[in-house]
């Protein structure tokens, strides 16, 4: 018979579930992003998932058959652990799909090729930046580039020197040849002309022949100018151009200001930086970022903002969510606990794309949270929507009843002859 009806034990196991893949999944995101493959790590991140929500519930109704009944507990809890691998292989392969639709460049989007380096090198910086660490670390930089970027460097005081053209990283030479002229860059006197530096920076973009490439500007700088961010920075908002902005040693509070607002404005982020040492490490992490899009983290490229990747994202956790609820009727091999649960993980996937879409930012201990709450939501709704769409006992693989049934032995198989009462014998 069909009925509405909730385990609430298998709504707490599901959330445990939820809670330690989260764990795990942390684990690998931290480890791992930037050097495996998103599509790759989004799959397995969601297989993790699976595979945490599945044991929790099939624990779940192992100690308390509410949903499955009895009988499956008796005759297919075997078969229904067998079945778990299935749905992790399900999980990943929808995983792996949506984040590689979710990777694909359209709405007039560009991808993030050429790298545009701007420093300062006025009088202040003897005091911010006395052993020079910036000009090691944008060299550094260069020699870690992809080869089909393209990089150029510019320095500035009062006025703003193009140090390195935009030039391809595809032959060591050049690379030799990019990082010798950042080598002979000497502090210079002078002060702070970000108008101008951001101005010769846009000249240099515009210079290149090689439209179809987006480009993004990192600018570092220990002091504050006068600018207009809403009209001088307009060009760099229509071509989608963001810019990365280092703050080294700041000590005035209009200038931390300033290099914020200029971040904010163009879709970059703002990095306070106190230590010159850490310079490296920081361009390195403003580089591991372009064009940084996966489903669990914040869209930190041009899309920043697009409302075609907000719409994909939705849309990629809903068809994630209808997997894992398909998948878990699959592993109770249940039809009415697959039409619930699918609906339900529907339901629970737009949720979650919902959360982290409008909820990830460029604070990775938020982001992490905003990752936790997803899931939790994810396990809830599924496990509560039986509430809603009644189930009953049904099973998906009919041949599974046949395989469980008691053997009927050979001697009674073979029906006993009726004896002839005609026949009188000898």
């Amino acid at each position: 018979m069909m009925q509405r009806k909730i385990n609430p034990l298998l709504l707490l196991f599901s959330l445990l579930g939820a809670g330690v893949a989260f764990l795990i999944g942390e684990l690998l995101l931290g480890r791992w992003l930037g050097e495996m493959p998103s599509i790759v790590l989004v799959g397995i991140y969601f297989a993790i998932v699976a595979l945490g929500v599945g044991v929790g519930c099939l624990l779940a109704e192992m100690i308390s058959p509410t949903l499955n009944g009895y009988s499956w507990k008796q005759r297919y809890l075997g078969l229904s652990w067998k079945l778990l691998p299935l749905t992790v292989v399900l999980l990943f392969g929808v995983g792996a799909v949506t984040e590689f639709v979710y990777e694909l460049n359209f709405g007039g989007v560009r991808p993030v090729k050429d790298v545009v380096m701007v420093i300062d090198d006025s009088g202040s910086m003897m005091q911010s930046d006395p052993n020079n660490s910036r000009y090691s670390a944008a060299q550094s930089l260069v020699m870690q580039m992809d080869e089909d970027n393209q990089a150029a460097v510019l320095t500035f005081s009062d006025d703003t020197q193009v140090v390195q053209p935009l030039i391809s990283l595809s032959k060591s030479a050049n690379r030799d040849k990019v990082s010798a002229a950042i080598g002979n860059l000497q502090t210079t006197e002078g002060g702070t002309n970000i108008s101008g530096a951001l101005n010769e920076a846009l000249n240099v973009i515009n210079g290149d022949a090689q439209t179809a490439r987006g480009a993004m500007v990192i600018m570092l700088s220990d002091g504050a100018s006068q600018f207009d961010t809403t009209r001088e920075l307009q060009s760099y908002v229509d071509r989608g151009i963001a810019v990365n902005t280092i703050g080294l040693g700041m000590q005035d509070p209009a200038g931390s200001a300033l290099l914020q607002d200029i971040a904010n404005a163009t879709g970059g982020q703002y990095y306070d930086v106190t230590d010159a040492g850490r310079l490296g490490s920081v361009f390195q992490q403003i580089y591991d970022r372009l064009g940084d899009r996966t489903l669990l983290t914040d869209r930190s490229d041009a899309t920043k903002d697009s409302p075609y990747y907000a719409v994909v994202r939705i849309l990629a956790l809903l068809l994630i969510g209808a997997a894992l609820g398909l998948g878990l009727g699959i592993v109770f091999d249940n039809r009415h606990l697959a039409k619930s649960f699918g609906i339900g993980g529907a339901v629970s996937g737009l949720f979650a794309g919902l959360i982290l879409e409008f909820g990830l930012s460029s604070h990775s201990f938020l982001n992490g949270l905003i990752r936790l709450i997803a899931l939790l939501v994810l396990a809830a709704i599924i496990s509560l929507f039986t509430g809603i769409v009644p189930v009953g006992e049904g099973r998906m693989y009919r041949g599974s009843r046949r395989n469980t049934e008691v053997p009927v032995s050979a001697k009674d198989s073979i029906p006993t002859p009726r004896r002839n009462r005609g026949s009188k014998g000898f």
